[in-house]
């Protein structure tokens, strides 16, 4: 794989993102098991659609399918330390992620937010900003490297620093409702929304801190089903997908 800059495909919308996706995308339904490899696969055949487009990738994953920083405390285990095994979690799938990537031929790199010099380059700005630049995927681990800080925050975050023009928060679900679809059947979805909307409504897009660093650098974000057919290059390429919010 050479590094080399890539052109970018006219089709494409938004140049260059930051696609957040949850842990618990990665677990397996019919076991249990932290890791489905067919899932694992699947989700990078849509990352390497777009990185084929000439789309410069940033991802970051969370840690929920091995261990929640949150939960911890129901288990007996302190807040703080609770998040920081969370955040190894996030290294563990973000290591899984770029495995995966490498074998589907995309050049991968690993940032961590907590020093782990064997298996993953130290977050640096400006290299990370180089690794997109020369056609590199740059995974982002370890949330911000700071308890209290949810991986929802490490995007809204890394998407400020790396200039991106959109996070595309890949869910189960296909966009904002005005309440929870799954238990209200007259439940009314969004297409598009002012952050100010959000914030009104009290709509659960991200959290409050995630969601204030989005507002206060105008990041839009894109809510929409992972498990869509080609729901990551139809977002990508600026169709009808999810929900926009932005300023």
């Amino acid at each position: 794989m050479h590094d080399v800059p890539r052109p970018i495909d006219p089709s494409v919308k938004y140049k260059r993102i930051v696609l957040k996706l949850s842990g618990e995308v990665l677990r397996s339904g019919k076991t249990g098991d932290p890791f489905d490899r067919a899932i694992l696969d699947k989700v990078c055949e849509q990352v390497k659609e777009i990185y084929d487009l000439g789309v410069q990738i940033c991802l970051v994953i969370g840690g929920g399918n091995i261990f929640r920083g949150l939960q911890g405390e129901k288990r007996g285990v302190d807040r703080t330390t609770g998040d920081y095994m969370g955040m190894l979690a996030t290294v563990i799938n973000s290591l899984a992620l770029m495995d995966s990537l490498e074998k589907a031929g995309v050049n991968t790199r690993v940032q961590s937010a907590i020093p782990m010099d064997q298996i993953a380059e130290p977050f640096i700005m400006r290299r990370a900003i180089r690794h997109l630049e020369k056609g590199r995927v740059v995974i982002f681990a370890a949330g911000t490297g700071n308890p209290y800080f949810s991986t929802d925050t490490t995007a809204a975050l890394r998407a400020s620093e790396m200039h991106a023009d959109i996070i595309m928060k890949a869910t189960k679900v296909d966009g904002i409702y005005d309440k929870d679809p799954k238990k209200y059947p007259d439940a009314v979805k969004y297409e598009e929304l002012s952050y100010i909307d959000a914030l009104k409504q009290r709509l659960n897009v991200m959290d409050s801190t995630a969601f204030s660093l989005c507002l206060d650098n105008n990041v839009p974000i894109l809510v929409f089903d992972l498990k869509a057919e080609h729901a990551i290059l139809r977002a990508v390429r600026g169709e009808k997908v999810g929900t926009l919010v932005h300023g």
